[in-house]
């Protein structure tokens, strides 16, 4: 009777275990298919961005160059001519062509904008920087207008900018957290503070605030235990369908 109660704690820790590390595995498993998912989608996002930059270079390239000609022998042609009838319908064909050029320059514009890949583009920056180590984390998944890529990239730049000038960090951390109604840019390192450094305007400071409030957002800086920069963006101001140009 020993014997096979013995037998059965075994077989029932055996169970336990062999049943813990499947759980654990099929965690490990999902986690790792999300992580496929999310390098697939990347990787579908980042091959569409490049094929509308070719597109909007071809149309720049070979289109816009045909157009313009085509204004310009259209002016060269008027100039010479002595009929005002005829002169009058080049003039249509001119202004057609006219608001067909501006057309498709605003296309091309708007192609190049949503092009550019913000994690991308950050993570260049960051595989670049030298001065010293960087964590990196990236968690925005909404579509953001092109003012805002913009004005986040200057803003790591210069904040690694003042890294590299005036701190001693052995270790810079930059996420950008995306919640359900706001953005968030933290930048912080490891540091120690220079007292004859005004933090609050000096520094490019100043140029991070204003790229921030031109957005609506709210900055804080801190300057205990290293240097930290708090950036929140409302998510509504910064989309596609705001005046956020």
């Amino acid at each position: 009777m020993k014997y096979k109660s013995n037998q059965y704690v075994r077989n029932k820790t055996l169970y336990l275990t062999q049943r813990d590390t499947l759980v654990e595995l099929n965690i490990s498993l999902k986690s790792k298919l999300n992580e496929l998912k999310d390098r697939q989608d990347e990787e579908v996002n980042l091959a569409t961005l490049n094929e509308r930059n070719r597109i909007a270079r071809e149309i720049h390239d070979n289109v816009g160059h045909l157009l313009t000609s085509s204004i310009l022998q259209i002016g060269a042609i008027m100039l010479t001519t002595k009929d005002e009838s005829t002169k009058n319908n080049l003039e249509i064909v001119k202004n057609t062509l006219d608001t067909g050029m501006t057309s498709i320059r605003n296309s091309v514009h708007g192609l190049r904008d949503t092009s550019i890949n913000l994690y991308m583009q950050l993570k260049e920056i960051v595989d670049s920087f030298n001065y010293c180590s960087i964590n990196f984390n990236y968690e925005i998944r909404s579509i953001i207008c092109i003012k805002a890529k913009y004005a986040i990239i200057s803003i790591v730049k210069e904040a690694l900018n003042n890294v590299i000038k005036h701190s001693n960090a052995t270790q810079v951390t930059i996420n950008l957290y995306e919640h359900p109604k706001i953005l968030q840019v933290i930048i912080f390192d490891n540091g120690s503070i220079n007292t004859n450094i005004t933090y609050t305007t000096g520094m490019g400071i100043e140029g991070i605030k204003q790229r921030v409030l031109s957005l609506n957002g709210i900055i804080n800086i801190s300057t205990t235990n290293g240097f930290k920069i708090f950036i929140s963006f409302n998510k509504e101001d910064l989309n596609e369908n705001s005046n956020c140009r």
